[in-house]
This record gives C-alpha cells, structure tokens and sequence, in this order.
C-alpha cells in the first residue's frame, strides 16, 4: 500500500510524517463519515423490519467493501477513501441492529451480560485479525487479507440468514418455555409502524445518553487510533511487536467487559435499580481509563506503560454494562433507533477526536 523509506535529512522526515498523519486522518475519517450517515437510518430500518436483515446487510456490504479496498488501492486514494466509507456504512448499520435483537430476545436481569458476550465478540475479532494479518501478509502478501476476511464474512451471511431471526415469535424452533420468559418482559415483539420523534428527543434521559456517548467515544477512538505509534514511537516497539501488544487490551477488555456484565446483572438481581446499576458501570468505564492513562506520564518502563494500557481499555468496557446497555433500559421498542442517535454522536466524537490528535501532533513536528 505505503512504502515507508529512510530519508536522510531531518526535513524530508518531517515532511512524511506529516503525510503519514494526514494519511492517518484521511483514512479515518473517511470511515467514520459512512458510519455517521447511517447510524440513525440504521436503527429506523432495524426497528421496521427487524434486526436479522439489517445485520445480515451490513456484515455482506463490509465484506464485499473489504475485497473491493484492493481495487480501490491500485486505482488511488480518492478510490480508497470511498471504498473505506462504503465499509462505514457497514459499521454504521450493524450495531443499532444489534442492540434491536437483543432487545427483543433477552430478559432484562440477563441483558447486561448478553450485550457483554456480544461486544467481547467484536474484541476478539479484533484479536483475530491483529493476529493473523502479519501471517498472512508475510506468507501470501498483504492482498490475502482483504480476501481471507472477506470471504470469512460472506460465509458467515450465509449461516446467518438460514439460522437467525429477528424476535423470539419468528422463531419456530424456540421452547415454549423460553418464549415464555422472554414475553414476561412486556416488551412489544412486532415492528414498529410509525416513531414519536417528538417524544423522544423531549426526554432528558435521550440527551443524557447522547452527551454520555459522545465523551466515551471521544477517549476511545483516539486511544484505538493511536495506541500503536505510540507503542511504536515513544515505547521503540518494532512493528510485530507492536501488532503483538495492541493485542493485550482488546483481550482485556473482552474479559472484563463479561465480568462487568456479570456485575452488573447480579445488582440488578439483587434489587438495585438498574438506573443506579448502569450509572455504577459507566462510572468506571469513565474513571478507570481517566486514572490510568494519566499515569502514561510518570512511567518510563515499557512494561508498565503497556500494563496501564491494558488497565485503560480493561476498565474502558465496563461500560457495556453502562452506557450501551442503558438504550435498551431507556426505550426497548426504539433501542435500535436511539442507540443510532447516540452513536452518531459518539462517531462525531471520534472524527473530531482522531482530528484535533493529529493537528495537535503535526504542531509537534
């Protein structure tokens, strides 16, 4: 893709550095924007048709987008762009499908832990593909990446559309006892016809949920974004190790974001009121990441620079347990439209974000 050379003057470094930002925030925002378009229309289309098909789409969009960043790379950047905003797209679909069907399939003392296992899936995900893409890169070339995960995605579409459904009532092989318990939430089954803009955006605890995302989102992306030029340029990490360390936190987090799951389940279980519940989980998943990464400062060993990484993004998923699981707890009929709403701030968060790191960043060079 990029070919990074050895300049020898100090000048022509900082000259590709700079490109090396910029390329940085091209990309990523290029990204965000597919995810930001769709976010809302995400959630009203998984709420009017259901969940299934919403996700099923956006998982077989992202994996035709992903072989098609091989064209799009030979053809130039402004191809490339557009190839990574079509995956956006994806991006942007997929998780207010998400919240949708967990919304109408788990019982409220469970659904902590549920949206815990669901996220922790895309934390290992993760995992995988950091994983895996420096093997496959240095045995078959870097193309082999975008064919392998690809083509892992259509086959997944396929199991998908044959085995998943949108609600417990489209389910014809489900027990009748577990319909049961799942009805027991009072929760309305069926696709909504019409939605009360009105109403919801008249809530304080919409806007509560929205500012609240957009904070988290702010931190997170610009942790994940720049998490390996840090380990590469301030901790002198070569690149396999880098790959190898960028792994830890992502591990971390899809332990502790089942443990937070766990937690906070049991409260609820117990009889705290859930709103006191997720307020407790989003507590944590603000102040951890806050204390840790402020002792990023006074470290000067590697080894627990990457330790109070790790804690960050460790502490960083407890809020699976707060913020994301709050939509559902807020408005379970419209969870797919309003975690949209939120998200779109969150990914507003994470352009702004990305951006005003890599000015600041280019100031210092």
């Amino acid at each position: 893709m990029k070919v990074q050379c050895k300049f020898p003057h100090r000048s022509t470094r900082i000259l590709q550095r700079r490109y090396d930002v910029y390329f940085l925030l091209w990309q990523q925002g290029s990204f965000s924007e597919g995810r930001y378009l769709l976010q809302i229309a995400g959630g009203i289309w998984a709420d009017t048709v259901g969940g299934k098909h919403v996700l099923g789409f956006g998982v077989i969009w992202w994996s035709v987008a992903t072989i098609l960043t091989l064209v799009a790379a030979k053809l130039g950047l402004p191809f490339l762009l557009v190839s990574r905003a079509f995956m956006g797209v994806s991006e942007g679909v997929a998780m207010p499908a998400m919240n949708n069907i967990l919304s109408k399939w788990v019982p409220v003392a469970e659904r902590s832990r549920s949206l815990a296992l669901v996220y922790s899936g895309m934390y290992l995900g993760s995992i995988t593909g950091l994983a895996f893409s420096p093997f496959l890169i240095h045995q078959y070339g870097w193309p082999s990446m975008f064919y392998s995960f690809g083509s892992v995605g259509t086959v997944w579409f396929c199991i998908w559309l044959n085995k998943a459904h949108s609600s417990s009532l489209d389910d014809p092989e489900i027990f009748p006892e577990e319909k049961k318990l799942i009805a027991t939430n009072g929760m309305s089954k069926e696709p909504m016809k019409e939605i009360p803009w009105r109403l919801i955006l008249s809530k304080p605890p919409v806007w509560a949920l929205i500012v609240c995302h957009f904070f988290h989102n702010w931190g997170t992306f610009i942790l994940l974004t720049w998490m390996p030029t840090y380990y590469n340029q301030v901790l002198k990490f070569n690149l396999t190790e880098s790959g190898l360390f960028c792994v830890l936190p992502w591990l971390t987090m899809a332990i502790s974001a089942n443990f937070g799951g766990l937690i906070a389940d049991t409260l609820v279980t117990l009889g705290v009121s859930v709103t006191t519940v997720r307020k407790i989980m989003q507590t944590v998943g603000f102040l951890g990441p806050a204390f840790f990464l402020t002792q990023l400062s006074h470290i000067h060993s590697p080894v627990m620079a990457v330790l109070r990484m790790t804690c960050s993004q460790g502490t960083n998923a407890f809020s699976q347990s707060g913020l994301y699981s709050n939509h559902q707890d807020i408005a379970p009929r419209y969870s797919g439209i309003l975690l949209g709403l939120s998200n779109t701030a969150g990914v507003l968060a994470g352009v702004l974000g990305t951006a005003s790191t890599c000015y600041k960043r280019l100031g210092n060079l």
